[in-house]
């Protein structure tokens, strides 16, 4: 039977590079109404596909957390890239009286920007062939582009973040280094991703979209605009509103902007 959420120390060993950040994510929100501060500590993969990287998690996800009033901090000890892992990340996570609603339909000005390129046992020449292919793309000069060679024993691995940060939100793309792709490749995808972004107006990614509804509907309300409406944020929609008493609206903005609503229902 559920019972009460205790706080405390928390370690999970996955043992392979599965995501750090997606189990993060699953007890988070517990955590949140926990009776005590807790600590999470999670060896796996830091960056892989198909999850959000270590990065977005500490630039975009949690910023809105707290704004939301949730005390979280996450730190990255070390990387841990597919299929190796190893990685290692640690949160500390508060308990909050309650979340407040957040409206995010603007991104607001752009602050600052810049590409990293992160390489852990691979070719240094990787991470420049992709920030010139990034610099090349966006105008940005050399202060924009950043290569960030990390110790051969976290690889092998290579990730590259685009950040844009606005005054509402910041924005991070990733692409993936793999066997068989090129680094142009890589970034190609990471620029196409930007771009999508950056030209819709949208104040979230696509991503983020649909990881901000379940902390939205804990609040009991709020908004975004985001670039597409995916097929997890339709999903997500749907699981949320059977477990909790809200709804969500969401509706067409414009060609490549769509709004999401959550009220209580």
């Amino acid at each position: 039977m559920p019972g009460t959420i205790r706080g405390g120390d928390y370690s999970f060993a996955i043992g392979s590079a599965g995501s750090c950040t997606l189990l993060l994510q699953t007890v988070l929100p517990a955590l949140l109404h926990a009776d005590a501060p807790s600590v999470v500590r999670v060896s796996g993969g830091t960056h892989n596909p198909l999850a959000p990287p270590a990065h977005f998690i500490q630039r975009s996800y949690v910023p809105l957390l707290r704004r939301m009033g949730a005390e979280v901090s996450v730190e990255l000890e070390r990387f841990g890239f597919c299929p190796a892992g190893g990685g290692a990340l640690t949160a500390s996570i508060s308990p909050a009286r309650a979340l407040q609603p957040l409206d995010l339909v603007e991104r607001g000005e752009l602050r600052e920007a810049w590409a990293e390129a992160f390489v852990a046992g691979v070719r240094g020449s990787i991470a420049q062939r992709e920030l010139a292919a990034v610099g090349a793309a966006f105008g940005w000069p050399g202060t924009q582009l950043r290569n960030r060679g990390l110790p051969a024993e976290q690889g092998p691995g290579n990730v590259l973040l685009l950040t844009f940060e606005h005054a509402n939100v910041t924005e991070v793309v990733a692409g993936f280094g793999e066997r068989f792709v090129t680094a142009e490749d890589v970034a190609g995808l990471a620029i196409a991703g930007a771009r999508r972004y950056l030209d819709s107006g949208a104040a979230v990614g696509e991503h983020l979209a649909d990881q901000l509804m379940l902390p939205l509907a804990l609040a009991g309300g709020g908004s975004f605009t985001c670039p597409t409406v995916s097929d997890h944020v339709v999903t997500h929609a749907d699981v949320i509103a059977r477990f909790l008493p809200v709804r969500f609206h969401i509706e067409r903005e414009h060609a490549a902007c769509w709004r999401v609503q959550v009220v209580h229902a």
